[in-house]
């Protein structure tokens, strides 16, 4: 709960920094409130309290995610130094994205759907906003339409679907709903509420065919925007969409189930499919992150205690990766002036270390050992397998073969000669090194003793 606290005053100072004339540091104090949130938020570890009536409750799972949000925001924050310099409204923007972490942190240790609903506005208001943050820019405008016209989709059947659900139930608390539907016999209508909400959530984590404007929307927002959307967003609805479904709604999983196994099937290959054909870099990771959608969808099939664990470790995992290789295609566009595949040619010998993270990256994104990425994906396979769901790990483990196609064009482009004679290095901050490195060995860590994360919850 320290969490929301911190991050809503951060939050506010945000906005009234410009008033009382301390602007230009607000981004620095926006790093110490992610500190300090993060420290916080490990304190709370076993304490299980609920809040605001029970409306919140901070069990270990929420504190794991919050923590686990605070470190991505934080490390997001040290990486988009260009995007704030590019903004004149840097105040406004440093608010935007403290109070999308309080949207993300309330949708991971809600216990109300109430709660809930408020947390998914709070952060897609803020995205709204970030992804038309280039005014002059029609892709950016045009990305902020189509992700306000998604998350208006959503809104309206995860509303509608709360609405029928309470209306069987009498109640909005996960557990109260999961002892009516254990005890009671059900109305049609309290099913076609679940079948509502499913729809919803699966609009959040950009499922297939729930997609469909995704990828314009991460092609159309500008690179940091897009990095945060698929990061921090992506964690906090996959945390939201398990605990409401293993809390409230596993018990009547005969309804969901069959609809969810279609979805991650068709997530997987559309997603790895279409990125196999992309040459632009931006939209090739954003069908690689719809694709990873598919393999989160996984834990949710399996739905047994190996998968919050599993999701965790996944979302941390891919968040590291995915953070880093926008970071380097930030660079290079900054350099190039192009967002393909073709801008990378020749990294190597314009910026070893960009050159050296983005392999480490995409070889943890693709699943090669010892990476990350290589576990997150064998925790998921091993408990989908424990379950009999063996159609379902053959379908992963095609899934990956197919992703390492496209990533290894991105590899080969960085490792090919550069087109022009002379090459011009790509500035680093020096601090952004020293980030950029250690997020780097935090991959091969992780990857290394993976239990330090998957054995949390």
């Amino acid at each position: 709960m320290n969490a929301i606290y911190i991050l809503t005053g951060v939050g506010v100072l945000s906005l009234l920094s410009e008033i009382l004339n301390f602007k230009k540091y607000i981004v620095w104090l926006a790093v110490l409130g992610l500190v300090a949130t993060l420290v916080f938020t490990v304190a709370d570890w076993g304490t299980s309290i609920r809040y605001f009536n029970d409306m919140v409750y901070f069990d270990n799972y929420a504190v794991a995610f919050s923590a686990l949000l605070a470190g991505v925001g934080l490390l997001w924050l040290l990486l988009s130094k260009r995007f704030f310099e590019s903004n004149y409204h840097v105040t406004d923007y440093t608010a935007l994205v403290v109070f999308a972490l309080v949207g993300a942190v309330l949708m991971v240790s809600f216990s109300n759907m109430v709660v809930l609903f408020i947390g998914i506005e709070i952060i897609s208001l803020s995205m709204y906003v970030m992804a038309g943050s280039r005014k002059n820019d029609l892709l950016s405008n045009e990305a902020a339409l189509k992700y306000f016209l998604l998350g208006s989709f959503a809104t309206g059947f995860l509303l509608f679907g709360i609405a029928l659900v309470y209306g069987a139930s009498g109640s909005f608390y996960l557990a109260e709903i999961a002892q009516y539907s254990a005890t009671m016999q059900p109305p049609v209508f309290y099913y076609t509420g679940i079948v509502l909400i499913f729809i919803a959530l699966a609009f959040k984590v950009s499922a297939v065919p729930f997609h469909f404007w995704a990828p314009d929307v991460y092609q159309g927002a500008p690179v940091s925007v897009t990095s945060y959307m698929a990061t921090i967003v992506k964690t906090a609805a996959f945390a939201a969409f398990f605990r409401l479904f293993y809390t409230a709604f596993a018990g009547n999983s005969d309804v969901w189930w069959l609809a969810l196994s279609i979805i991650t099937v068709l997530t997987l290959a559309v997603g790895n499919i279409i990125a196999v054909q992309q040459t632009n870099a931006k939209r090739l990771l954003a069908y690689s992150s719809l694709a990873h959608a598919g393999y989160l969808l996984m834990a949710l099939m399996i739905l047994n205690s190996y998968s919050a664990g599993a999701i965790l470790y996944y979302a941390a995992s891919y968040s590291l990766a995915t953070l880093l290789s926008f970071f380097v295609l930030d660079k290079v566009n900054e350099h190039t002036k192009t967002n393909d595949i073709g801008g990378f040619k020749g990294l190597y010998k314009k910026s070893p270390l960009l050159a050296f993270v983005l392999v480490l990256s995409l070889l943890s994104l693709a699943g090669i050992p010892p990476m990350a990425g290589f576990f997150a994906k064998y925790y998921l396979f091993a408990a989908a397998l424990k379950s009999g769901l063996l159609w379902l790990v053959i379908t992963g483990v095609v899934a990956s073969l197919i992703s390492i196609i496209y990533y290894f064009k991105v590899v080969a482009a960085a490792f090919s000669q550069p087109d022009e004679t002379e090459v011009t290095p790509i500035p680093v901050p020096a601090f952004q090194k020293v980030v950029i490195v250690l997020m780097a060995l935090g991959l091969i860590a992780l990857g290394i003793l993976p239990n330090l994360v998957f054995g949390l919850i």
